[in-house]
């Protein structure tokens, strides 16, 4: 493998923590109640259900990574194993579509009623100066971008723990209901309930993907890649079951679905001299820590993309002394601002999650397509099970969205298509041009 231009300076600790703090970003913070309306009580088993369909596909990305420790991530395993660059062009595409729209939706939410308890202003122009300072560290260097990463992930993590550590307190003096955690909706069957909580728990898992387009930042990739990439998710996983245990514990699961902070409500349950500023202070360092490494992932992914030909090549430039790659910072960062403008957080969210599952789709089966292309070095290799069984795990919740997010994402993937065959054109009108002036 050619010297990257990249500065390998993520240890395995590092980037442990950077997939963590991705996983477990603004998704648990708002989305416990919407799971609580979803299945009643039993919050934990559609997390656990969720955090088994996620290791799946991480698995796929450990084998993938290890084999091939480019940035691009999704995109670069498409193009190996298909040889199409439309194909290659287009995961890639709505890997960077879904990572752009992510950033503008947690910029929403950054600047939205947590951020009001603090200061009231219109929440567009705030979430465009907020992604305007993220744009700045992440232009500073991958090394300032994980240290502020790090200390966000503790803060986030923190707020979790409290959570369960208040669910304890409120069953060690006598006021919690246990039972309840074993307690399914009505409205439904019980396996119902927890496919459809289940697809609202895993939006909270994805993330993990990110971390593909940062491994040429990686020392030692092959190595520290897998334990850092199951691990993290494992742990995310552990945390999310923890704290679906507690919640449901301590408020019924109808106070939970019909409260927009429903982390809060457990805080206000417990009573134990907790202000209820200090969660949304959390609420917002889980917001900005989510859109910081979505942004890094963005920007890194813009570049690998520009260095293969599939995008301009100046977005592969990169800056000289800090070696970040600042024009694709700068591209990523205007289409995010834009984007704030164009509908709700939830709106946003939900095309998040329909253009992820395109691109975990192309990346399990080109694990199994590139099964037979030997990697110079040994790597990890995944079960040939497994991918499979993501492959089956993706097409259940692709049957489960809406038609207005399918049209949303069709559109954006209509606007890639469109750049694709224009950069096309150009790049062949700019082959003719030279080759006239050569004679």
């Amino acid at each position: 493998m050619s010297k990257s231009q990249l500065r390998q300076a993520v240890s395995g600790r590092m980037l442990f923590v950077f997939i963590l703090g991705d996983v477990l970003g603004a998704g648990i913070y708002a989305l416990v109640g919407e799971i609580a309306g979803e299945v009643g009580g039993a919050i934990w088993l559609p997390m656990l259900v969720a955090l088994l369909m996620a290791l799946l596909t991480a698995a796929s990305y450990a084998e993938l990574v290890t084999k091939y420790p480019r940035a691009g991530g999704a995109a670069v395993f498409a193009q190996r194993a298909y040889g199409k660059p439309l194909v290659s062009f287009l995961v890639g595409f709505s890997m960077l579509a879904a990572g752009v729209t992510s950033a503008a939706g947690l910029a929403l939410a950054f600047s939205g009623d947590y951020l009001g308890v603090f200061l009231e202003v219109p929440a567009v122009p705030a979430a465009v100066v907020f992604l305007l300072l993220v744009g700045l560290l992440n232009a500073r260097g991958i090394t300032e971008s994980l240290r502020a990463n790090l200390v966000m992930t503790v803060v986030e993590v923190s707020g979790l723990v409290v959570i369960v550590a208040l669910a304890g307190l409120v069953i060690g003096r006598g006021d919690g209901v246990p039972s309840r955690v074993l307690e399914f909706t009505d409205e439904t069957t019980p396996t119902l309930a927890v496919l459809g909580a289940a697809l609202l728990a895993f939006y909270s898992f994805v993330g993990f993907e990110t971390s593909a387009n940062i491994a040429e930042e990686v020392e030692d990739v092959r190595r520290v890649y897998p334990r850092a990439l199951l691990g993290a998710v494992t742990v995310a996983g552990v945390v999310y079951v923890l704290v679906g245990l507690a919640v449901s514990t301590v408020v019924p699961a109808e106070t939970l679905s019909q409260s927009t902070g429903p982390l809060l409500e457990v805080v206000a349950a417990a009573d134990a001299g907790i202000p209820p500023w200090v969660f949304s202070l959390v609420a917002l360092v889980a917001v900005a820590n989510g859109a910081l490494l979505t942004m890094i992932m963005a920007s890194r992914l813009t570049f690998g993309m520009a260095r293969d030909g599939l995008l301009p090549g100046a977005l592969a430039k990169v800056l000289p002394g800090r070696k970040t790659p600042w024009i694709a910072i700068v591209a990523t960062t205007v289409v995010a601002m834009i984007l704030c403008t164009t509908g709700s957080v939830a709106a946003l969210a939900e095309t998040v999650v329909l253009l992820l599952l395109f691109v975990f789709v192309s990346t399990n089966v080109a694990v199994l397509v590139l099964r037979g292309d030997r990697a110079d070095t040994d790597h990890f290799r995944t079960p040939t099970a497994l991918p499979v069984l993501a492959l089956i795990t993706c097409a259940v919740l692709l049957t489960q969205q809406s038609g207005a997010t399918w049209l949303r994402a069709g559109l954006l993937l209509a606007v890639g298509v469109a750049l694709y065959f224009a950069g096309t054109v150009l790049t062949r009108k700019t082959a003719i041009e030279q080759r006239s002036t050569s004679r």
